[in-house]
């Protein structure tokens, strides 16, 4: 009966309205004064414990995200007075976006505003906070039931990082028995450099190291048993801290040009950070074909690039494409990541810091910036949230090449002082006019449709965690799969396109479905029998 009474409760908060151009919409679900949902007397009590492989990250872009002393620039602090949005600790409070997640891009010291340049791994940047700022984060976080992971950029340092200069002095005083002699790559002044591979002249002239991403971001030389033992230092130090892991940036670079040294790397790293603390949690950025990708994926959870994007599949399907084709590939990409690694999760995203943002691809007007959502927020895995994707935060490089265009600042609508990062050029006229303040008020706002479908996720733990099977109907671009965990089965069906679709289940499934557990989108949804009517830009939940 409790488990009856939760689905009905669930159906009444999340049911969606009829068809109609966002911000413009009656209230469907009960506010409260300050335009936040009421959802008091839904029950929460039979939701699955979160699994570190099941969790909705959200990633924020630190300088860009919330501002707390006034200087324009994002801050730790600025993350903490923000956690009530982020996840206030209570499910049934309706206040909070629900994300169970949270990645902060790099906050040590570093001279540049993305700080992937680092000076000290063992300091905060002045600009982000200090130390005790981290760990009130963290414990925060941790009373919340919330993972934080921390982006660790370690393929490359600073030139201003004191190890370089160690570096540079053990060369200029010909000292090859100095520790730091070869703690960066680096060719004798005149050599030629391996090809693809790009070498920087040092200050002294009379060496070259290896910059492949910048002549500022010099390469440590991880053939090196004290440089892949101070690097375990860094990660051992913040998981002391009680941070729950890490992202790692450029993690096929570690050795340019060579993936499977690079992923022997990861497998020795990783292998060491487990032993510290078995169930860190690890996502690796390898941007690349899953030809590739795959090769790193035994060691660490890495991001599903090749569905990410404009020209991914996620944003393919979201715009009327064949769900069928989007659900037969999910099928395929986890028995394949399963058998590299049985733990593996599949980490779905739309965009990042470093691509541009989905509201330039997928807008919310359209409907498509809702079925996105829906497609990769719904599966299984750990989906992660680009910081404002969820009020349809624009930036784009455009022709001023720069990707501080894609970090723009976050969109509050209050009292924050927080400001677009140096070096952008981003035309304000073309950002979004709504605020996190103004998509609050509005039942049917882009914002509170996250909500709700984080909600529905929390509400339907076999989506996250459940074994899945692609479901394969015939002449209808309309579809979904089944999900089945701990003797419980759910099906998800997705209809991207306009039409209304009529799914006859028995005929893809000998599970029988006889309750209509969640409904999302931009129309409604109705089972009779075996068949699930289900029309244009919606989502179904059945049980």
């Amino acid at each position: 009966m409790k488990r009856i009474c939760c689905i009905l409760a669930v159906l009444y908060l999340i049911f969606p309205a009829c068809i109609a151009e966002d911000f413009d919409l009656p209230v469907q679900y009960p506010l409260d004064e300050k335009g936040e949902a009421m959802v008091n007397d839904v029950d929460f009590s039979g939701y699955a414990s979160i699994g570190d492989n099941n969790r909705v990250f959200y990633e924020i872009f630190v300088g860009s995200f919330s501002d707390s002393d006034g200087d324009g620039v994002g801050d730790l602090r600025g993350v903490i007075n923000r956690m009530d949005y982020l996840n206030d600790g209570n499910p049934q409070s309706g206040v909070s976006l629900g994300v169970e997640g949270i990645w902060l891009t790099p906050v040590f010291s570093s001279s540049s505003y993305h700080k992937y340049d680092i000076t000290d791994f063992y300091s905060i940047d002045p600009a982000f906070g200090t130390l005790d700022d981290l760990k009130e984060l963290i414990a925060l976080c941790h009373e919340r039931n919330v993972k934080l992971i921390l982006d660790l950029p370690i393929n490359h340092t600073s030139t201003q990082n004191r190890w370089f200069k160690n570096f540079l002095n053990a060369h200029a005083m010909n000292n090859p028995d100095n520790a730091y002699y070869d703690f960066y790559t680096w060719l004798p002044a005149g050599s030629k450099a391996p090809a693809g591979r790009r070498f920087a002249q040092s200050y002294q002239g009379k060496l070259l190291y290896e910059a492949n991403f910048s002549d500022s971001m010099p390469e440590l030389n991880y053939d090196k048993v004290a440089v892949r033992e101070a690097l375990l230092d860094v990660a051992k130090y913040y998981l002391d801290l009680g941070i729950d892991g890490f992202r790692f940036d450029a993690a096929k670079y570690i050795y340019y040009g060579d993936n499977a040294q690079s992923a022997e790397f990861w497998n020795w790293y990783v292998g060491e950070l487990k032993q510290i603390k078995p169930d860190v949690y690890t996502v690796a950025e390898v941007w690349d074909g899953e030809g590739v990708i795959d090769q790193y994926i035994p060691y660490t959870n890495c991001f599903n690039f090749p569905a990410s994007q404009a020209s991914g599949l996620i944003a393919e399907t979201a715009k009327a494409g064949n769900v069928n084709r989007f659900t037969a590939y999910v099928q395929q990409y986890l028995n394949k990541i399963y058998a590299l690694r049985p733990d593996a999760a599949n980490v779905f995203f739309i965009a990042n810091h470093d691509t541009d943002r989905a509201a330039g691809y997928l807008t919310a007007a359209s409907g498509q910036a809702k079925m996105a959502a829906n497609l990769y927020i719904l599966s299984p895995g750990s989906p992660f949230i680009y910081y404002g994707e969820e009020i349809g935060l624009r930036g784009s490089r455009g022709g001023a090449n720069t990707d501080a265009n894609r970090r723009l600042a976050m969109l509050w609508g209050d009292s924050d002082t927080v400001r677009d990062p140096v070096g952008s050029t981003y035309d304000s006229s073309k950002q979004t006019p709504y605020s996190v303040k103004d998509l609050k008020k509005t039942s049917d706002s882009l914002y509170n449709y996250y909500k709700r479908l984080i909600m529905i996720r929390k509400a339907n733990p076999e989506i996250a965690r459940g074994e899945y099977t692609a479901l394969s109907f015939t002449d209808t671009k309309a579809g979904g799969f089944t999900v089945t965990w701990e003797g419980s089965t759910v099906a998800v069906l997705h209809n991207t396109g306009s039409n209304t679709a009529k799914l006859d289940l028995s005929a893809v499934t000998d599970i029988p479905f006889a309750t209509l557990s969640a409904v999302i989108g931009l129309g409604g949804a109705s089972l009779e029998g075996t068949v699930l009517t289900l029309e244009g830009q919606t989502s179904a939940v059945l049980r």
